[in-house]
């Protein structure tokens, strides 16, 4: 299996490009994310690969980073989402903000992606949402404490967290951009963060 290639960037096409590696041509599939920063033919580049191997093909898929490789990964452990679906997710989402709105159950800013419906949206939703909280909070399920100096932040279900993100998105914000917010001034508050601290601290996110 081919993990990771480096060589030289020959082309790009419509959710392609083609790396020369020692005269060898390797197509590689990407998301549109990955491929802005392959930057000019002829440049030298190296990408993480995942190896899709089937009775009629072998095709690889690239990444600039590891966090979009495993929300790849993660993705296509859903029904129903495939390659293909799943870079066009990663295409019109960063993975922080894949996770953000399946932790938030944000179908919706899922349907931002080309060939991606309703249906199938609230399925990734329903899936991957208990993964989803404890990948964006930085915590396993043995030990909800922040990776981010190791403050012990309000358990997701928390009324207060709930009540500030739906605070934030009556002011107008998307859901899943409320809870990014409000969970980043959980963690730098603390466990013992108040309603106000978190509209507060969730607001100064947002404005930073």
């Amino acid at each position: 299996m081919i993990a990771k290639l480096r060589g030289i960037l020959d082309a790009i096409g419509d959710g392609n490009a083609v790396l020369d590696v020692g005269g060898v041509g390797y197509l590689i599939f990407a998301s549109s994310r990955t491929l802005s920063k392959l930057g000019d033919t002829g440049a030298g580049v190296s990408v993480l690969v995942e190896t899709h191997v089937r009775e009629d093909h072998i095709h690889l898929y690239g990444f600039a980073d590891k966090a979009e490789q495993e929300t790849f990964r993660l993705l296509q452990t859903v029904q129903g989402v495939g390659a293909k679906a799943a870079l066009s997710i990663l295409s019109a989402l960063a993975p922080d903000e894949i996770l953000r709105s399946v932790a938030a159950g944000d179908a919706k800013m899922l349907t931002r992606a080309d060939g991606v419906g309703p249906k199938l949206a609230g399925r990734i939703v329903n899936e991957l949402k208990d993964k989803a909280v404890n990948i964006s909070l930085g915590v396993n399920t043995a030990s909800p404490v922040s990776a981010a100096g190791g403050k012990a932040a309000p358990a997701p279900e928390s009324k207060a967290i709930a009540e500030a993100i739906s605070a934030l998105v009556n002011l107008g914000y998307e859901r899943g951009v409320a809870y990014g917010a409000v969970h980043a001034a959980a963690k730098a508050a603390g466990a013992d963060a108040d309603l106000n601290q978190l509209i507060t601290g969730g607001l100064k996110e947002l404005a930073s």
